[in-house]
């Protein structure tokens, strides 16, 4: 079973800190498996990878839009966080899960990003944002090619066997070349603009036991990337999920779709717990004001965390 606890906005300092409370309660086998789901005041992030060459911002210019900067030990480089993204931490035991080769009663690290990669586009698809990896790059990206063609393709194109390797994805459907001239194929391979990215993930693991987690753009301020070289790539954008509707989403209806596929991609129950006390039946040493819902409100006072 796995608890999701909504967190409401958390900076990013406290974030760090309750995911190294739980995941050495996680270790001493004092709770289960947890998901946290929030959002953080704006933050840029420099993961163990990270290349000092991306963060493009001056400090002065990050001071001026209100941005922290922190470094920390999850894989990958440099990325943002911030409000309109739904930010997930799962707090996970990989002995619980076994790999998919039948063999090893342990996930994998890779396996595990493969798995929250596939949470993830499960998400998109179920809100019509067709979705996919891409070969050698971590995280989930949006599907142009499926746009002009159907979403229904796109879902066999993004659901690979568990098996699968990171640079093994398909690439979703094929116009026919039997249907088409080879001057028609041209002008809609023109069309089809270039993969964006929709979702970041960066994870740690110690003694079997992960932390940090995935970013999931959902109506965020995409101006905020042009402080950064997300990720480390350059030649690919960045989107959000109202970016490519048209409209903002739900934030709640966002999390219940997250929290559903997590159901569906590790086997498990998914059981929504009210607050950290509640799941812990004492406090974890960090005040918490329960919020309403999982974005505060930015009218009234958004801290919920001392």
């Amino acid at each position: 079973m796995i608890s999701v606890v909504q967190l409401g906005t958390v900076d990013y300092a406290t974030g760090l800190r309750l995911q190294q409370q739980l995941a050495a309660l996680r270790k001493q086998e004092k709770i289960g498996d947890v998901l946290l789901l929030l959002e953080h005041k704006p933050v840029i992030t420099l993961g163990r990878n990270a290349k000092a060459v991306n963060l493009v911002a001056s400090p002065e210019l990050l001071v001026q839009r209100g941005v922290e900067l922190f470094e920390c030990d999850r894989g990958g480089d440099v990325t943002f966080h911030g409000p309109g993204q739904i930010v997930g931490y799962p707090i996970f035991d990989l002995r619980g899960y076994a790999a998919p080769d039948g063999k090893r009663k342990t996930l994998g690290a890779v396996e595990f990003v493969r798995r929250l990669e596939e949470v993830l586009i499960r998400t998109c698809i179920d809100l019509a944002i067709p979705a996919k990896r891409v070969p050698g790059l971590t995280g989930v990206w949006t599907n142009p090619q499926s746009t002009t063609s159907q979403v229904g393709t796109a879902v066999s194109a993004v659901q690979p066997s568990e098996t699968s390797k990171p640079d093994g994805d398909r690439e979703g459907h094929a116009f026919g070349r039997a249907e088409k001239s080879l001057s028609e194929e041209s002008t809609l391979a023109a069309a089809v603009p270039s993969e964006a990215k929709l979702a970041a993930i960066g994870i740690h693991i110690s003694r079997f036991v992960t932390s940090h987690g995935f970013a999931l753009n959902v109506n965020t301020d995409l101006g905020f990337f042009t402080l950064i070289i997300p990720c480390g790539i350059a030649a690919k954008p960045v989107t959000s999920m109202q970016q490519q509707l048209g409209k903002p989403l739900d934030l709640n209806a966002v999390a219940e779709a997250i929290s559903r596929n997590f159901g569906v991609v590790f086997s498990s129950q998914m059981l929504w717990v009210e607050t950290l006390d509640v799941l812990l039946g004492r406090t974890v040493g960090v005040p918490m004001k329960p919020p309403a819902e999982l974005r505060g409100l930015h009218k009234e006072n958004d801290t919920t965390w001392a």
